[in-house]
């Protein structure tokens, strides 16, 4: 069975403007990773209605999931929920089942739903409600789009909401090996390695650690037989290997 693909698009100003740093994209790399979906792509954009339909439809079309944080709360810039029903094609509202969650959140705490907050219930026609059970205020899924607030204590409640209605494939497995050696000297048989075992994921991420150079090589694959047969031919290449 072919691994289940995933993009993830990050939208919002504060993100590309750097004063929010964005947290999300590491906690569903880990999510999707453990339940099998390789996370294959990752694009942020502004709060740009256009930028936001171009950006969805480019991924929706290539992946089998894709997940969007940011841009669903009650603010003039919270757009995300239009961009999506743009690039679908179909009619936005309040909608009531939304309306009713929002309504019974804010009666229990005894403020207004006003004209701001009811924003927050505004769903594309045909979308599923995503359960929120950290301040209500739902996300919803259209065919194979997720979409999900920003503030990652919500984003990863959604998350958890979502995981379950997934089918992955076989979780990945991985082993690091380190060496001590700069990426110009293994660069060579790191390469035929790779080349040998098309199924194994294999990186290099290099380091200095007091003065000496060395690089990370972590290597990733659903298949646990063909990562072994990997290892044991990094470990004959690299028998200096920690």
């Amino acid at each position: 069975m072919a691994q289940p693909t995933a993009a993830m698009l990050v939208i919002g100003d504060e993100i590309l403007s750097g004063r929010t740093r964005d947290a999300n994209m590491h906690h569903l790399a880990n999510e999707l990773t453990a339940k099998g979906i390789a996370l294959k792509e990752v694009r942020i954009v502004s709060d740009d209605h256009a930028g936001i339909v171009e950006a969805l439809n480019a991924l929706r079309g290539s992946y089998d999931h894709v997940f969007t944080s940011g841009g669903i709360g009650p603010t003039h810039d919270d757009i995300t929920a239009d961009a999506v029903a743009a690039a679908f094609g179909v009619h936005i509202d309040v909608r009531a089942d939304a309306r009713a969650l929002l309504q019974a959140h804010y009666d229990a705490r005894g403020q207004e739903l006003n004209e701001a907050r009811l924003r927050m219930a505004r769903i594309p026609d045909g979308a599923a409600l995503i359960d929120n059970p950290v301040s209500t205020a739902p996300g919803f899924q259209i065919e194979n789009v997720y979409v999900m607030a920003g503030v990652p204590s919500v984003f990863q409640a959604m998350v958890a909401s979502v995981m379950p209605r997934l089918t992955g494939g076989a979780p990945l497995i991985s082993h690091s090996i380190r060496l001590e050696m700069g990426e110009g000297d293994i660069a060579g048989p790191l390469g035929e390695i790779a080349a040998q075992f098309p199924d194994v994921s294999i990186g290099s991420y290099p380091y200095q650690l007091n003065g000496v150079y060395g690089a990370n090589i972590v290597l990733r694959s659903a298949d646990e037989g063909m990562l072994q047969r990997a290892i044991a031919e990094m470990a004959r290449a690299f028998p200096q290997g920690v």
